[in-house]
């Protein structure tokens, strides 16, 4: 088709083939390897026992572990399998580490009659080896679903117990969590029962595979831990496809003058007229407000967060971690950016649905400032929530209106669901706001997109219900980057681009084909990073 010639150029059908296109494929592709992290993620044994059959801990005590790293917001502390924050240590990477020493004494006690520490280069080498085929071996027997510990890694689970005991007692040894954080013993037996295994899974060889459950990740090569050769081919080739798309995108902009920012013979006009506000959009003007109030806080706690870095028993002659540990301020800083964010392009698509539509429907003012009201109890009450779940004031209720836990999804599970309620009411604002354009064959296009892109974002939160406290941690962090990539950085990103684009149009900056021709072409590039970056995790 030849543009240039046409008087009034026609969008190509292709464009909206090529976006459901690799909408099809890729939610295939991640919905066939979502169930595949059902099927290959790492057996939770129902009984570790020792060498002579006597049990050191079960099933139960490791999901009770998994729900105290949890509820006291330890992935906001330190990680798993890289996966939190990087204030405290890797736990995973840690348990691992202090088990290789274990190991390693024991085997240097026996062959040499000497510690660790005084071996020579060779003899080092011996012992390290001795350890990586001790640890690598899988002794899980999935017909009993029992693991046996050889005697190095059960001696090494009952020092860990004294270990993590002493970490949580002051904040200067784990980066600002308040004096005696977590003081139960049972707690602390559960939790380094969660952090042996998650140790186990990240050494241990998948049956008849040569490297872990985690793709012999954290990297240790005192335990064989080393980099694979398909990590390497995938980095690789992840790193090649980045450039040879971003030099098709290149070539094809430039190439081709009718993707660009173009003009056309029928000229541009002004559509958007001054001064006439709507009630409506006159309503918005308070979300603005808080956009701007959330994020100075996120700043604010972003330097006091900082501080914990440089020193963390102490700021400013104040005991921070007493009365704002740092796993909660980095949580509220977390989670401040996703609400001012959200909060944005809310009042962003409200403005610009009453411009679409030219005419808001009877009620539209109130039903945005229901929703604001709605807005600022989300935000209040789950961050004051979160504050009080990592003080255990909601008993074994912590997880549905305090700290989940998890990085990115933090807020309580009510907090959850008035979110999406919440998303969906605004998303009823705007299709009632924009169904008279629907009708105009010149808006209903970019109509459908910027309804599409809103719709996306209730829709692609849904998996964060798909888990609980006591999921396969494999199978949690599968469903966490459908929202992490797809949620955050993909239909986020793109519904910004529809306004952007949106604005654009109504302004008459652009032709309302071009605005069109860019929203799929972004909508393509969103999709496939989206879908690229949760395969690729």
């Amino acid at each position: 088709m030849n543009e240039q010639a046409s008087p009034t150029p026609t969008l190509s059908l292709w464009w909206r083939r090529s976006v459901l296109l690799v909408f099809v494929v890729g939610m295939i592709g991640l919905i066939f390897m979502s169930v595949q992290a059902y099927r290959f993620a790492p057996p939770i044994p129902e009984k570790v026992v020792g060498s002579d059959g006597k049990i050191i801990f079960d099933r139960q005590e490791i999901e009770a572990g998994q729900q105290v790293f949890l509820k006291y917001g330890l992935m906001q502390n330190g990680s798993i399998w890289g996966h939190g924050s990087y204030l405290g240590p890797d736990f995973s990477a840690q348990y691992l580490h202090e088990l290789s020493l274990e190991t390693g004494q024991a085997i240097a006690r026996q062959e040499f009659g000497a510690d660790l520490s005084t071996l020579d280069e060779s003899q080092r080498a011996l012992v390290d080896s001795r350890v990586a085929i001790l640890l690598k071996e899988n002794r899980y027997d999935p017909a009993s679903k029992q693991l046996t510990f050889i005697d190095a890694e059960k001696d090494s689970f009952q020092k860990q117990l004294t270990v993590w005991t002493d970490y949580f007692k002051h904040p200067i040894s784990n980066s600002g969590l308040p004096d005696n954080y977590i003081n139960d013993p049972g707690e602390i037996r559960q939790l380094t029962a969660f952090f042996a295994w998650t140790a186990w899974a990240s050494v241990a060889n998948r049956p008849d595979k040569l490297y872990s459950y985690t793709n012999n990740f954290p990297y240790d090569p005192t335990v064989g831990n080393r980099l694979t050769s398909d990590a390497v081919l995938w980095s690789a080739l992840s790193v090649a496809m980045l450039l040879a798309g971003l030099a098709v995108v290149l070539f094809t902009f430039g190439k081709f003058d009718y993707l660009g920012w173009k003009g056309g013979p029928e000229g541009n006009y002004p559509q958007m007229l001054i001064g006439e506000v709507t009630e409506g959009q006159k309503a918005t003007i308070k979300y603005f407000f808080i956009v701007a109030l959330l994020f100075l806080t996120q700043v604010m706690i972003g330097g006091a967060l900082a501080h914990y870095r440089a020193e963390p028993g102490n700021f400013y002659g104040i005991d921070l971690a007493q009365y704002l540990p740092s796993n909660i301020l980095r949580t509220w800083h977390l989670q401040l950016a996703i609400f001012w964010i959200a909060t944005a392009y809310i009042a962003g698509g409200l403005l610009l649905a009453s411009s679409l539509s030219q005419k808001e429907p009877r009620g539209h003012a109130v039903g945005v400032h229901m929703l604001f009201w709605a807005l600022v109890v989300l935000v209040a009450g789950s961050l004051l929530g979160e504050l009080a779940g990592i003080h255990q004031l909601f008993g074994d209720l912590w997880s549905w209106f305090g700290h989940q836990g998890w990085e990115f999804l933090e807020l309580g599970r009510f907090w959850q669901i008035i979110l999406v309620i919440g998303f969906s009411f605004w998303l009823g604002l705007l299709y009632r706001t924009t169904a008279p354009a629907l009708k105009d064959p010149e808006r209903k296009e970019i109509t459908l997109l910027f309804l599409g892109g809103a719709a996306a974002i209730p829709f692609f939160y849904l998996p964060a219900f798909f888990f609980g406290s006591t999921s396969n941690f494999t199978v949690v962090d599968t469903w966490r980057f459908w929202i992490i990539h797809l949620w955050v950085e993909g239909f986020f990103e793109l519904f910004v681009t529809v306004l952007v684009a949106v604005t654009f149009y109504q302004l008459g900056v652009v032709r309302r084909i071009n605005v069109v021709r860019v929203i799929y072409m972004d909508a393509i590039l969103f999709l496939a990073g989206g879908i690229i970056g949760t395969a690729h995790h």
